[in-house]
């Protein structure tokens, strides 16, 4: 892992149902198996390790769902965020870069009043901000996921981890994604950062040897 807390989170059908299962009972509708040891943190976890994470994205509404919510993450418990998530998709018009990149002040201020998500103007404006970079960045490369998946000559680096003590919170990989994001204008895409995204949407999987979809998504 490249934190401490659980990474980035993004479900999709069919596995929302399942996912709202697990949100709304507190238990996973997964069986007990060998798993990355964060993944024991509580059952959203467990769920969310089993269902989606490592899982190669190639969606750009995707991808930008990710960079939001780990933007938001910055600082705070994942958990937290993970929680939040069905508020940011109502408040951010389900992370459509588009819409996004069309907010003014008077969204800015409407979304400093949901509770629902973390209220933080820096983190907020940088949403809308990467929104509009995000756009850019479509236009001169196709997608986004053209342009991200660059970064690891378009296939998942298979690792082989056997301890999450072996497992780096950024790479040479993330460094460079970070600098070309900032150097474009995007904020909250430090080396960090950018490594648990590339974690969450497949360009890496992370998970231990021991776990039970190391095999699944190395395969």
């Amino acid at each position: 892992m490249s934190r401490q807390d659980l990474p980035s989170v993004h479900l999709q059908k069919p596995l929302v149902d399942e996912w709202s299962a697990v949100t709304k009972s507190g238990r996973a509708p997964v069986p007990d198996r060998k798993r990355c040891g964060w993944a024991a943190a509580n059952e959203v976890a467990k769920a969310y390790h089993d269902l989606e994470w490592g899982v190669p994205q190639h969606n750009d509404l995707v991808l930008f769902e990710f960079l939001v919510l780990e933007g938001a993450q910055a600082g705070l418990s994942w958990e937290t965020i993970l929680r939040k998530r069905g508020n940011y998709r109502s408040a951010f018009d389900n992370f459509d870069p588009c819409a996004i990149a069309a907010y003014d002040k008077h969204r800015i201020s409407q979304l400093m009043h949901d509770e629902g998500i973390i209220r933080n103007r820096m983190k907020i404006e940088a949403a809308i901000r990467n929104a509009r970079l995000f756009v850019q960045l479509q236009k001169e490369f196709g997608s986004f996921d053209r342009y991200v998946w660059r970064f690891v000559d378009g296939q998942p680096r298979i690792n082989h981890w056997r301890m999450m003590r072996q497992v780096p919170a950024r790479t040479l990989e993330s460094d460079l994604l970070s600098q070309d994001l900032r150097k474009r204008g995007f904020a909250f895409v430090g080396s960090t950062i950018c490594y648990a995204f590339m974690q969450a949407i497949g360009m890496v999987n992370d998970h231990l040897v021991t776990c039970f979809r190391y095999r699944d998504l190395a395969g």
